[in-house]
């Protein structure tokens, strides 16, 4: 018997990135990884067959949502099948014997940045430099020997790494998640074990127009768990309307989705999938 192919999944950053978390968190066969320095790249690699699936953060419950990735999708029109929430612990790290006296700069993510600004707020003459990622940055604290430089990232990157946690958990606030979407170019059809739905849409710039769409779901029974605007490109003040929904009974989605229909322009339905558990570590 040929031995089973494992599923290659593009990820944004490098071995012990929070995406590599969230994938191997995600998925339950042995996998690949597809490391990408960017989430374009991360797009392509799966838009050109490299990938079967992408994994790609779209929030974080302390520094908000990630908004080029908004656009992302409705640039690429991939499905979203999943979504996971990851828990995010920041460290500080340090080639060993560093002191915190030592350190003259600090790099990391942006995102993993934003998460710990209570933290960099009370450094004095620390510069903060932005990287591509947070795995990334620890790896060239190591391999370039940068005694007045930390990085902030994860655990398994100062155990890969030979890093010393300097401080830890230097996330502002302790329930911190980082919420991932799995991506693929395939749709898995109607499943009935599906309970929620990511949709995007536009509306008439008229008033109430946004407000009779939403109505339709709280009529329906259907739980509306996030909104999110973004611009449409060349079009000033005109916006794309971007929710997740959530429903007990298919039939009062379905019946929701009929109405909506009818209210709204351009309504596209990026994904249904499973709801995912939020545990608390």
């Amino acid at each position: 018997m040929a031995k089973k192919k494992k599923l290659s999944v593009a990820i944004q950053g490098i071995a012990t990135s929070f995406h590599e978390v969230a994938a191997l968190s995600y998925f339950t066969e042995p996998i690949n990884t597809i490391e990408c320095l960017s989430f374009h790249n991360l797009c392509e690699r799966l838009k050109s067959g490299e990938a079967d699936y992408a994994v790609m953060a779209i929030e974080n419950s302390i520094a908000g949502s990630i908004l080029p990735n908004y656009f992302l999708l409705q640039e690429y029109h991939f499905s979203i099948v999943g979504e996971l929430y990851l828990p995010i612990h920041m460290h500080l790290l340090v080639l060993p014997g560093t002191k915190i006296t030592d350190i003259r700069s600090i790099e990391s993510h942006p995102m993993a940045i934003r998460q710990c600004t209570e933290f960099l707020h009370s450094l004095n003459g620390v510069e903060i430099r932005e990287s591509d990622d947070t795995a990334l940055s620890a790896k060239r604290v190591k391999e370039l020997k940068l005694k007045n430089t930390a990085a902030i990232a994860n655990e398994y990157a100062a155990k890969r790494f030979g890093l010393e946690i300097l401080e830890k958990r230097i996330e502002t606030h302790k329930k911190n998640f980082t919420r991932f979407l799995i991506l693929t170019k395939r749709t898995n059809g109607k499943v009935e074990s599906n309970n929620k739905a990511s949709l995007c849409f536009e509306v008439a710039n008229e008033v109430g127009s946004l407000a009779d769409a939403l109505m339709t779901f709280k009529n329906n029974s259907i739980n509306l768990t996030k909104i999110q605007s973004i611009p449409i490109i060349g079009r000033p003040s005109e916006y794309s309307i971007h929710i997740d929904v959530e429903w007990r009974r298919r039939k009062n989605y379905e019946e929701a989705m009929h109405k909506v229909l009818q209210q709204v322009k351009n309504l596209n339905v990026l994904g249904e999938y499973k709801k995912a558990k939020i545990e608390y570590r």
